[in-house]
């Protein structure tokens, strides 16, 4: 399904900025719908005088009109001349009697979408339409809420009209548990006073504390009952209270955790009151908290991980040091290597929270790590990379990271031994797969033959039993080896999500 941002700019006629105001109004779109117990559309005009619905939000609790989504198709005829007014206008056009839509009673709405209001000098720029769609087939006498609901919708409708709202100080992107409509709702007057509190928002602030009757009652100064007074609190609680900014906060107490969303209501740029949302986010919190105390065990556990990776790799170093026997000191130089570069990737692991790897700075640091370890005094090996691996699952990381530093080392020891050359790495990823090669400028190997120690052997288990890969062994016409590893993204995407 094409996005807003595609219908958008399909049509040719809105600017980066237009875009974004109608992607902020589209954000409120569940809000508005639910407010006016009606479906809500946002179309745009197209190049041949028409319009296209770039968004659809039904409401929550009533019946939609629009069982299938119209996103993307153009305005019904008998819709047409009404959003047509209102674009051109720039003024809210209401339909003057019933319509009719699929054997259903409805009234409509046609309201501007403006972004920058008239002036002296200049029309208002108006980027869009938004309809208001009611279905009075199911109209009953409305409950109190009901009609300050409605209430509040006109408000924004006519804010919408005014370029008064979205209003793009707001903080986006809202933590998990924004509060909705129908979580509770709390109209505040100019003064922050409390002129209507839903049963939801009235239950909320009753877990915080607060048992008296809301309304009636400064916002503010229910917080400061609530708020215990040695306790820190949100800087911009005090102004999400008073209803003075379009901003976001929580109030804390008695172990009960409550998410607050500000909405002024102006009237031609001139504050009438506020909306504030509230919802009991207690239960959210607490498995956000969990959430953040199980990121932080496990960059602690890699962390020690490492720690003891690196105590070990340096045991083997010292004890390498000590032997006498040339065949014990070199397997035990391997072995200190292999613990290195397993300690490399927990090192990365443990400075983030994601468990992807992005595996070209662990790959940099391996390689880094492998040269100044294998190399002897008489081999002068120049190693370099080139080509992206991407960033892999962690438990990928570990068993590549481990077979390219096996490679790289028979490379520099084996290939290039007593001599000077080159070693190169070369990583090519597609989308169906990541393939490596390692190449140096050695003495190769008899065609078709592989070593058979136990470098070679760890290589095999790895690519091929661990990661579902194939490895290949040639010689270069000339000189040098070269090693292919492929292997399968699929598989380790698959893994990975």
């Amino acid at each position: 399904m094409s996005t807003l941002s595609d219908l958008v700019y399909a049509q040719g006629l809105s600017s980066d900025a237009d875009v974004e105001w109608l992607h902020r109004l589209a954000g409120d779109g569940q809000l508005l719908a639910d407010l006016a117990f009606a479906d809500i559309v946002i179309w745009v005009p197209t190049s041949d005088d028409s319009f296209i619905a770039v968004a659809h939000t039904r409401p929550g609790g009533a019946a939609t009109l629009f069982y299938r989504d119209i996103v993307g198709d153009r305005v019904r005829p008998q819709w047409r001349t009404q959003v047509t007014d209102a674009f051109t206008q720039a003024r809210i056009v209401d339909s003057a009697s019933p319509d009719w839509f699929e054997e259903t009673p409805t009234r409509v709405r046609a309201v501007p979408i403006v972004r920058e209001r008239a002036g002296e000098d200049r029309p208002a720029r108006v980027v869009g339409v938004l309809t208001r769609h009611t279905n009075l087939g199911e109209a009953r006498t409305p409950s109190r809420q009901q009609i300050t609901f409605n209430d509040c919708a006109d408000d924004l409708f006519g804010m919408v009209a005014s370029s008064d709202f979205p209003d793009l100080n707001a903080p986006t992107a809202p933590r998990r548990g924004a509060p909705r409509a129908s979580d509770g709702l709390i109209r505040l007057d100019v003064d922050g006073m409390t002129t209507f509190a839903s049963p939801n928002a009235l239950s909320a602030f009753n877990r915080l504390g607060f048992e008296d009757e809301l309304e009636g009652e400064p916002l503010i100064d229910v917080a400061t009952a609530i708020l215990p007074s040695k306790r820190e609190f949100d800087e911009s609680l005090p102004i999400v209270m008073a209803g003075r900014a379009p901003w976001r906060a929580d109030i804390e107490a008695r172990g009960v955790t409550v998410s607050l969303r500000t909405i002024p209501l102006r009237d031609h740029g001139t504050r009438i009151g506020a909306i504030v949302l509230c919802r009991d986010v207690s239960e959210i919190r607490h498995q956000e908290q969990e959430l953040i105390t199980k990121d932080a065990t496990i960059r602690e556990i890699h962390h020690r991980v490492k720690n003891n990776l690196q105590t070990v790799a340096s045991l083997l170093r010292i004890q390498a040091r000590r032997t006498h026997s040339e065949e014990a000191r070199d397997a035990l130089t391997q072995a200190m290597r292999r613990v290195s570069a397993i300690a490399v990737v927990h090192d990365t692991l443990s400075e983030g929270l994601a468990q992807n790897v992005d595996f070209d700075e662990v790959f940099a640091r391996v390689l880094k790590l492998v040269a100044e370890v294998a190399a002897a005094p008489n081999t002068r090996a120049r190693t370099r990379s080139s080509g992206q691996f991407g960033t892999l699952p962690s438990e990928y990381a570990t068993p590549l990271a481990l077979a390219l530093t096996e490679l790289v080392t028979n490379a520099v020891e084996h290939g290039l031994a007593g001599t000077e050359g080159d070693v190169e790495i070369v990583a090519d990823r597609t989308d169906e797969r990541l393939e490596v090669k390692v190449r140096d400028s050695g003495i190769g190997l008899p065609e078709g033959q592989v070593g058979r120690g136990l470098g070679t052997q760890i290589v095999r288990t790895l690519i091929q039993g661990e990661l579902s890969g194939t490895i290949d062994w040639h010689t270069l016409v000339g000189s040098g080896t070269e090693v292919t590893i492929e292997i399968p993204l699929r598989y380790i995407e698959r893994d990975a999500g």
